[in-house]
C-alpha cells in the first residue's frame, strides 16, 4: 500500500539500508582504513590506488560539460541580462566577506593554540623545491589571462573551470540575445545537461570501491605513524573547519531560516564521496542537481557554484593561515602584527583559482610563505607528509560553503523557493517527489 505525506504527495518506501549510497561509501571508507593499516604493501598496489584515481577521473570527465550546459541554460532563460550581473556581484561580495572570515579565524586559533612551538623541526627544503618554483612564478597577471582560453575545444578537453564558465557566461548572452531564435538551441542544451547527469548517476554506482582505494592507499602509503607530532595540527585543523562550519555558516543559514546541520546532513552523499576521494570537485555535479532540488535558483546555481570552487575557498584559506602560523612556530620564527596581517592579504589572494593548480593548498601557501617571510619556506616539508589527511576537510569545508552560497545568493536575489527548502531538509517530503508536483501542478 503506497503512503501518503501530508501534502498529498506518495511518498517512497525505505530502500534496504546496503543500498544507500552514503553507507555504502561510509563502509567503503572504513574498510579502507582497515586494509592500509593492516596490509600497508596491498594498499600501496597501482590497482588499489587506481580504484580512487579512476573514480575521480570519471567524475571529471563530465564536470566540463555540467558546468557549460548549466550556466548557458541558467542564463538563457534569464529575460533580463542586468540580472547575471547582480547575481555575479552579490556573489563576489559573499566570497570575500566569507572568506575574510574563514583566514581571521584560522589565524586567531593558530595564536591561541601553538601547537607547532617546542617541535624544534628540521626541514628538508628540496622535498618542496618543486612547489616553491611553481608558486614564485605564478603572477597575477598570469592568473587573470589564464581564464581566457586559447581555443574552447581545448578549455572543455582540459576541464579547465574557470575558461569553461567564461566561455559559458558568454555563450549564454549571445543565446538570450537571439530570443526566439535561440528556443530550438537552448532545449538541445537543456536535454544534453539531463543526459550528463545521468551519466553522473551511473558514475556514483562506483564511489564505494573509489573511496575504498583512494583512503586504503592513503592510510597505506602514509600509516598512523606518519603522523607523529604533528597530531595536533591535524586536530586544530579539523576543530577550527568545523567552528567556521558551525558558527559562520549557521549564522548564515540561520539568517537565511535553516538549519546548518539539517543541510549537512541533506548533503551527506556528497560530503562522504569528497572524504573518499579528497576531491570536492567529484560532489560537485551532484550538489549542483541538489542545490537545484532544494529550492535554489537555476541561474544562481549554476552562477555561483562553479564560481565559488575558485573564488570560495573557505577550508583552503583556514588551512594557509594555520599551515603559516604553525610553521613559523615550529621553526622559532617570531611573526609581527603587521606579518601575520600580511597573511590575510596574501592569502586572500593566492587562494583565488587554486581549484585548478595540481597540489591547490601545497602551492598557494608557498605563494603565501614566500611573501609574508621567505625564511618560512624551508618549513613547508614540515606538512607536507600530512598535507593529504589535512586536504579531505578543505575539500569538505569548501563544499559546505559553495553550497551555503548558493542558498544565501538565492535567498537574496529572492529565488529561493523556502516550501522545498524546508520540506527537503526536514524530509517531511521526497525532495524529488515534490519537484515533480510542483512542475505538474
Amino acid at each position: 500500500m503506497t503512503t501518503m505525506t501530508a501534502t498529498g504527495v506518495p511518498a517512497r518506501a525505505a530502500r534496504p539500508w546496503y543500498k544507500i549510497l552514503y553507507l555504502q561509501v561510509l563502509v567503503a571508507i572504513v574498510l579502507g582504513v582497515v586494509v592500509g593499516w593492516l596490509w600497508p604493501h596491498l594498499a600501496t598496489n597501482d590497482w588499489i590506488k587506481g580504484l580512487g584515481d579512476g573514480f575521480i577521473k570519471l567524475i571529471k570527465m563530465v564536470i566540463a560539460p555540467i558546468i557549460f550546459c548549466t550556466v548557458v541554460s541558467g542564463i538563457s532563460h534569464i529575460q533580463d541580462a542586468r540580472k547575471v550581473g547582480r547575481v555575479g556581484v552579490k556573489a563576489l561580495v559573499y566570497f570575500e566577506v566569507v572568506s575574510s572570515f574563514a583566514l581571521i579565524i584560522g589565524l586567531l586559533v593558530g595564536n591561541l593554540i601553538p601547537v607547532g612551538r617546542g617541535l624544534a623541526a628540521h626541514p628538508d627544503a628540496a622535498a618542496v623545491a618543486a612547489y616553491v618554483k611553481q608558486a614564485e612564478s605564478q603572477k597575477a597577471v598570469d592568473f587573470v589571462l589564464n581564464i581566457i582560453p586559447d581555443s574552447v575545444v581545448g578549455a572543455l578537453a582540459r576541464g579547465d573551470i574557470l575558461q569553461v564558465l567564461l566561455f559559458a557566461i558568454l555563450f549564454g548572452f549571445a543565446l538570450m540575445a537571439m530570443g526566439e531564435r535561440g528556443y530550438r538551441l537552448r532545449d538541445i542544451i537543456d536535454d544534453t545537461s539531463h543526459a550528463v547527469f545521468g551519466v553522473i548517476g551511473i558514475v556514483m554506482k562506483a564511489a564505494p570501491l573509489g573511496a575504498f582505494g583512494a583512503m586504503a592507499y592513503t592510510i597505506g602509503r602514509f600509516g598512523p605513524a606518519a603522523l607523529g607530532n604533528l597530531i595536533g595540527l591535524i586536530a586544530l585543523f579539523y576543530a577550527t573547519a568545523a567552528l567556521f562550519v558551525i558558527i559562520v555558516l549557521g549564522l548564515i543559514a540561520r539568517m537565511v531560516g535553516f538549519n546548518i546541520f539539517k543541510f549537512v546532513a541533506y548533503i551527506k552523499d556528497e560530503l562522504l564521496i569528497v572524504l573518499g576521494t579528497s576531491s570536492s570537485e567529484s560532489a560537485l555535479p551532484q550538489l549542483m542537481e541538489k542545490l537545484e532540488r532544494l529550492g535554489c535558483s537555476k541561474s544562481v546555481v549554476g552562477l555561483v557554484v562553479p564560481t565559488g570552487y575558485s573564488f570560495n575557498l573557505d577550508g583552503t584559506n583556514i588551512y594557509m593561515t594555520l599551515a603559516t602560523l604553525f610553521i613559523a612556530q615550529a621553526l622559532g620564527v617570531d611573526l609581527t602584527f603587521t606579518q601575520q596581517l600580511t597573511i590575510l592579504v596574501v592569502a586572500m589572494l593566492t587562494s583565488k583559482g587554486a581549484s585548478g593548480v595540481t597540489g591547490a593548498g601545497f602551492i598557494t601557501l608557498a605563494a603565501t610563505l614566500t611573501v609574508v617571510n621567505p625564511a618560512l619556506v624551508p618549513g613547508m616539508a614540515i606538512v607536507f607528509s600530512i598535507d593529504k589527511f589535512m586536504s579531505e576537510v578543505r575539500a569538505l569545508t569548501n563544499i559546505i560553503g559553495n553550497g551555503v552560497a548558493s542558498v544565501f545568493v538565492s535567498w537574496w536575489e529572492g529565488e529561493l523557493d523556502r516550501d522545498r527548502l524546508h520540506a527537503a531538509l526536514n524530509q517531511t517530503v521526497d525532495v524529488s517527489d515534490l519537484k515533480t508536483a510542483v512542475t505538474t501542478g
